[in-house]
């Protein structure tokens, strides 16, 4: 899935990199970084496409919703930049939130659970390294590399046990690559329109999507323990959003910062655009 994906992304992408009229080769400024973020982003879209395939949807959502709380951890040690008691406490709450949904001891951990913590733990690494040295890098380093590492690496695995795909599969694969390119393109044109403070927190629309979507096409239920830490996780995230872009708090704004793409399998991350288009 991830193979195919990726490969009609390309027609996509390529459409929308024409318009970059910025001058140079594709060789990486910071190679090392950029390896780590393809690596990173490489393990977040794998982490993503299984939890979503063995988890209930909103479930998936509220695990990767603690993204903007690792992005503020991350910060310390990667950025240098300096976290301030109050989004201290609310990265606190919001790892409660989260083990609130996992609920160890209650039920059973799976691979599932643990392939939506690597996603958003390595989603929010490649959106730091993104913010680190996303100033000197080109867009379409950020956004090239890690669609060839897909393409080589899941196409050399899928040579292992691929099975020939109904053509209905396929037309389904090719609609999740256009849904996810849609989005990110939707996403740019709400941050370029309005206030990152704005449309961040729409983003967690997602998990009341995810549970309509779990409801009617696969008879998914949300049970109290997940409701509840959903909510914190929920709650948590946009108290660091709207704390970053309070005026005069605080010059440090990782999250607000590190703009990405909402939790999904497929789609791009579209912090380079934005910094290409507003400078920052």
């Amino acid at each position: 899935m991830i193979f195919f994906t990726t490969l009609f992304s390309f027609p996509l992408v390529t459409f929308m990199l024409i318009r970059d009229k910025s001058s140079g080769h594709l060789r990486p400024v910071h190679p090392w970084w950029t390896l780590a973020r393809t690596a990173a982003a490489m393990i977040n879209g794998m982490g993503a496409f299984y939890a979503f395939s063995v988890l209930p949807l909103a479930q998936v959502y509220a695990i990767i919703f603690a993204s903007p709380l690792i992005i503020t951890i991350l910060s310390i040690p990667v950025l240098g930049e300096r976290v301030g008691i109050h989004r201290w406490a609310a990265v606190i709450a919001g790892l409660i939130g989260v083990i609130v949904v996992l609920r160890p001891g209650s039920t059973e951990l799976s691979l599932g659970h643990l392939a939506a913590l690597a996603c958003a733990f390595f989603g929010a690494f490649a959106s730091i390294v993104v913010r680190k040295v996303g100033r000197e890098e080109r867009t379409v380093v950020f956004l090239l590399y890690p669609m060839v590492a897909n393409f080589i690496v899941m196409g050399a695995l899928m040579t292992f046990d691929y099975q020939p795909m109904p053509l209905t599969d396929i037309g389904g694969i090719a609609a999740i690559s256009l849904f996810g390119f849609t989005g990110g393109v939707l996403l740019i044109a709400a941050y370029k329109a309005s206030e990152a403070a704005i449309v961040a927190p729409m983003q967690y629309s997602q998990i009341i999507w995810a549970t309509i979507f779990g409801y009617f096409f696969f008879d998914e239920k949300l049970d109290a323990q997940t409701i509840i830490g959903a909510g914190i996780i929920i709650a948590s995230g946009m108290y660091i959003v709207f704390r970053e872009s309070r005026s005069g708090t605080s010059s440090n704004t990782p999250v607000l910062r590190t703009r990405s793409r909402g939790g999904s399998a497929a789609s791009f991350r579209i912090s380079p655009f934005l910094r290409r288009a507003k400078g920052d």
